[in-house]
């Protein structure tokens, strides 16, 4: 059985705390949805801003292949016809084939926001719907608040759907709007609606209770058959039902047509690269996509897992584009290392005694302060220098900081490559972005693809703080080149090595794989 997904991330999702879109993040976010086989994309509200206007402008020009782009907007004002209504002739004027229309389905709400009469709300849901449809406009109705409306006086929310059915709405979306719902009310409710009317009906929820992708699911399986969401969970207060969650759980677990076969390889890069345009972190214990979705840390998982993925895998991580990551950590003995060593070098013997002799630093230098659970780039750098596999691309000759009670400070570092030496001069917001500008400075001169990779994430800990200002410090730097994302870390009785030591892996590991794949 089809589901439609509609997602609404360049509207409901723009009004997350902290989200802001240019037109250029709006179209890159329309392009990859577009690739991955959303049916549906809301982009925004013509009437609100010049920005929407302009991104709709410029979208026509996109050939897209799967996704129909969505206007949307409120029902007329009261005492105006659409005609009058500027609201109305702003969705004609973003020229899209669909449509959303919202209109309150909550008598609470009618009065209390709308101030108008319950009779004056159903014509204009009525009204508004029927002149989009005669302008030839395919019509989305929105039953805003429709199940808190449904349970404070149910004959007037279904009312408000009838309206919007008998004008001529293709779709009729139920709202949990306040995300106040529980699945079995949205199960019952869902269901009930469903026996009384002919149109499609979609579902549309925040996570308010943290229930919005078990209320979406809930709804399907009552008969929605349209499930709205964003992509990576951002919107309103606590953000609406995560699509990159809910569309795997439909379509992989229930056996429901969402997307493509082909585009669920795909879940994962497209959750992040989503995230990465609009510039929030995605959680690492995200189902699914998250970089601790396949993660395993306790001994007896690991073992579980090398014998069998399924012993502690839900799924297969290749499925939705993910991997597997062993951690290493204390609780983690020779196998998770073992198994980690293979992913790097798949032919590794594992009777080497690289085995022991890796194990040994290992505990060694966690005990100096490092950890390398979340470090995967550092270790893969240790075990290929272990290994005699790994020739440094560099070496810091020096560097000198000089730093103010302001907040700019100037680095100097000098470089060798081969044979040759390399200084370069910067200045950054502190001494670690200061070092970091011009080391890459210099090695600029040498690898060009330095320009790529930029810092995404840095993290400091102290990890003895008993001793006060002689304390070890771990940093903890992730980069990002586009494509890809790595964590690299340092530790050291010095705040400054030891972002210099993570840096340095970080820039290590970039120009490594960049020469693995012949690009640098």
């Amino acid at each position: 059985m089809k589901i439609e997904i509609f997602d609404s991330t360049l509207r409901d999702g723009a009004q997350g705390e902290g989200v802001s879109f240019s037109v250029e993040d709006k179209l890159k976010i329309l392009t990859a949805l577009d690739n991955f086989g959303i049916d549906f994309v809301e982009a925004g509200t013509p009437a609100s801003n010049p920005k929407d206007l302009e991104f709709f402008h410029e979208a026509k020009k996109l050939n897209l292949k799967t996704s129909k782009l969505v206007a949307f907007g409120s029902t007329k004002r009261k005492g105006l016809s659409p005609e009058e209504d500027e609201g109305c002739n702003a969705l004609l004027s973003a020229e899209t084939d669909y449509i959303v229309v919202f209109g309150k389905s909550y008598d609470f709400h009618v009065e209390c926001i709308l101030q108008t009469t319950l009779e004056e709300n159903l014509y204009m849901i009525f009204d508004t719907v029927k002149y989009l449809v005669g302008k030839n406009k395919k019509v989305i109705f929105d039953a805003e608040h429709f199940f808190d409306g449904y349970k404070a006086n149910k004959n007037y929310a279904v009312d408000t759907i009838i309206a919007a059915e008998k004008a001529g709405a293709e779709t009729i979306v139920l709202c949990d709007t306040n995300g106040s719902c529980f699945p079995d009310e949205i199960a019952f409710i869902t269901s009930a609606v469903c026996g009384i009317t002919n149109t499609k009906i979609g579902i549309h929820c925040h996570n308010d209770t943290g229930c919005a992708v078990a209320n979406s699911i809930a709804a399907v399986r009552r008969g929605a058959v349209h499930v709205q969401g964003t992509f990576v969970g951002i919107g309103e207060r606590c953000g609406n039902a995560n699509l990159s969650t809910l569309i795997p759980d439909l379509q992989l677990k229930l056996g429901y047509a969402c997307v493509p076969e082909e585009a669920m390889p795909h879940l994962t890069e497209t959750a992040q690269f989503i995230a990465e345009v609009t510039n929030i972190r995605l959680a690492r214990n995200l189902p699914y996509v998250g970089g601790s979705a396949f993660s395993h840390k306790g001994g007896m998982h690991i073992d579980g897992v090398a014998k069998d993925p399924k012993t502690f895998e839900h799924i297969e991580p290749e499925k939705i584009g993910n991997e597997r990551n062993i951690l290493l950590s204390e609780v983690s003995g020779r196998s998770a290392l073992l198994s980690k060593i293979k992913k790097i070098i798949p032919d590794f013997d594992k009777n080497d005694e690289v085995i022991i002799r890796l194990t040994d630093i290992i505990k060694s230098l966690e005990h100096n302060g490092y950890q390398f659970e979340a470090a995967n780039a550092s270790f893969e750098l240790l075990v290929l220098k272990e290994l005699g596999k790994f020739t440094p691309f560099f070496e810091i000759v020096d560097f000198e900081i000089v730093s103010t009670f302001s907040a700019l400070a100037k680095a100097t570092v000098t470089i060798r490559v081969g044979d040759k030496v390399e200084t370069a001069f910067d200045e950054g917001e502190g001494p670690v972005n200061a070092v970091d500008k011009a080391l890459r400075k210099a090695l600029e001169m040498f690898y060009p693809v330095i320009k790529k990779m930029w810092l995404t994430d840095y993290k400091v800990r102290i990890i003895n703080g008993s001793a006060h200002t002689a304390a070890i410090t771990r940093v903890l730097i992730e980069s990002n080149d586009g494509k890809h994302s790595w964590t690299t870390v340092g530790a050291s009785d010095n705040i400054i090595s030891a972002s210099i030591i993570a840096l340095t892996d970080s820039l290590e590991y970039m120009l490594y794989k960049e020469n693995a794949h012949g690009n640098n």
